[in-house]
């Protein structure tokens, strides 16, 4: 979606609010009385359950809940964030909005890169998966450097866990495989023990999958969770070909994020590795890239 066909399809507040309703009104609305059947209450844009009579707020719910800003505002912040794969600072979103405040804006942002998170947390990857750990950089405080931690654990950079489904995909029809693999994940590491891999492992994979990984002593662990573990000593080749796409995205979300946004902290690192996983895992989407943000609005919470 270009801004013409954007402004064309939502150049009002009541084209969103009517937008909105309706995507809302196909994943369905469950009162906290469990019913599922409810009035529409235009003047108050909210819906009044058929069977309690409580009112639930059309943004109720939502990634929107609590919010000030218009449908509008958000509309259009979700169109610049699904419109490249490059991406937008708040500041730079802020300055395209023409709003006075960079606060409400800086929070509305982090709001959708979470809600894209929880999107993608509840699938699994399958298959034949490339696993592996990288180090980005993350702003750091005058202590940090007075302490000048060295290797893991380094001033100035967080591990994070980077996975791919390298399965390549495979046409239906006529059985013909594509170079492009399917899925990927990212999460940032609060350690650098075999625990934590492990967990990761087993909350972002499915326990039928083959996993590929260097000779890291943290990584001992994972066949346990998983068909089989296949280990290599790293190398160029293995680089190159056993985990050529997991290194590939950690190089593209490295560069994506050094080029677009600066001095990112170490507690928000994990909502940007999101917006560049959620755009990643959708980038054959095209135009329906901003519909399937809506609804990773209306899910997010």
């Amino acid at each position: 979606m270009n801004l013409f066909s954007f402004s064309a399809h939502f150049g009002t507040e009541d084209d969103c609010i009517n937008h909105f309703k309706s995507e809302r009104d196909k994943i369905g609305l469950t009162c906290k009385c469990g019913s599922t059947e409810h009035f529409w209450i235009k003047s108050r844009l909210s819906y009044e359950c058929k069977k309690c009579r409580s009112r639930t707020s059309l943004k109720s719910g939502t990634i929107m809940e609590n919010s000030n800003l218009s449908f509008l505002i958000w509309y259009k912040t979700m169109f610049l964030m699904s419109v490249t794969k490059k991406g937008f600072s708040a500041k730079e979103i802020q300055k395209q909005l023409g709003l006075k405040r960079y606060e409400p804006v800086w929070a509305m942002v982090h709001k959708i890169r979470k809600a894209m998170g929880n999107r993608d947390a509840k699938y699994t990857l399958e298959g034949m998966i490339e696993f592996d750990e990288a180090y980005f950089t993350v702003a750091s405080s005058e202590v940090e450097h007075e302490k000048g931690i060295r290797g893991k654990g380094a001033v100035g950079k967080q591990n994070v866990a980077m996975m791919a489904e390298s399965t390549p995909l495979e046409d239906i029809d006529t059985g013909r495989k594509e170079k492009q693999v399917r899925f990927f994940k990212a999460k940032v590491l609060d350690g650098h023990g075999g625990e934590e891999i492990s967990e990761t492992i087993k909350e972002s994979l499915d326990n039928q999958s083959i996993v590929f990984t260097d000779k890291s002593t943290s990584y001992v662990d994972i066949a346990d969770f998983v068909e089989l573990h296949v280990m290599e000593k790293s190398s160029k080749e293995t680089t190159e070909e056993t985990l050529k796409w997991v290194h590939i995205a950690i190089s593209n979300a490295k560069r994506n994020l050094l080029g677009n946004y600066h001095k990112i902290k170490r507690k928000y690192l994990q909502l940007y590795l999101n917006e560049f996983i959620y755009k990643l895992n959708r980038r054959y989407f095209g135009d329906r890239l901003f519909e399937r943000l809506i609804i990773a609005n209306i899910t997010g919470l």
